[in-house]
């Protein structure tokens, strides 16, 4: 392999580990056991603290402790790998947001640091540790009614809109309902 043929397939390796990170992370919080599942190798190990076992298991855990969260964010940060052949380690910082039915919202921050593997042509987690170094309990504010009821629904499940192909827009602004007709779009 020539060193453009070599640079290429690290840029791809890289895109493909940071893809792996994004898709646990929608699928925890779209309540989609199926897509984080498909980031673990079969036998990979996850100490999350609170649940140390398979991958999948801490998809169900996670999602079994969100039953009570309307909403969930995990939003990824900082990210290093390193890659070795068909083995990489990585530490991604995450800010991971839950707003709680009661109007609590908890804020997470640490990191994960994962062992991926390269097999079968496919990167996927092999062992993960997920760090928190920092979290802040804060009420939602006031807004959050408002907010609910002006913009677009969300949905913990495969009926959210990200998963829409292709993706429309059905929905009207107020702003559209007060325009006069000749100015509507």
């Amino acid at each position: 392999m020539d060193d453009l043929e070599a640079k290429v397939q690290e840029l791809l390796d890289r895109q493909a580990i940071l893809d792996c990170l994004h898709r646990i992370n929608r699928g925890i919080d779209r309540d989609d056991l199926d897509l984080v599942a498909s980031c673990y190798h079969p036998d990979a190990l996850d100490d999350h603290g609170f649940y140390v076992g398979s991958g999948p298991g801490m998809a169900e855990w996670a999602m079994a402790g969100h039953t009570e969260s309307p909403s969930s964010q995990h939003h990824i940060t900082n990210h290093l790998v390193e890659l070795d052949g068909d083995e990489a380690h990585a530490e991604t910082y995450f800010l991971a947001v839950n707003r709680q039915a009661s109007g609590a919202v908890t804020v997470a921050c640490g990191r994960y640091l994962d062992r991926f593997e390269r097999r079968n042509g496919e990167w996927r987690v092999a062992a993960r540790v997920c760090i928190i170094e920092t979290v802040i309990d804060a009420k939602v504010a006031d807004m959050m009614e408002a907010v609910d009821r002006s913009f677009a629904p969300y949905t913990r499940d495969r009926s959210d809109l990200s998963y829409q192909r292709p993706l429309t827009v059905n929905r009207r602004s107020a702003a559209d309902e007060h325009r006069p007709a000749t100015e509507k779009h």
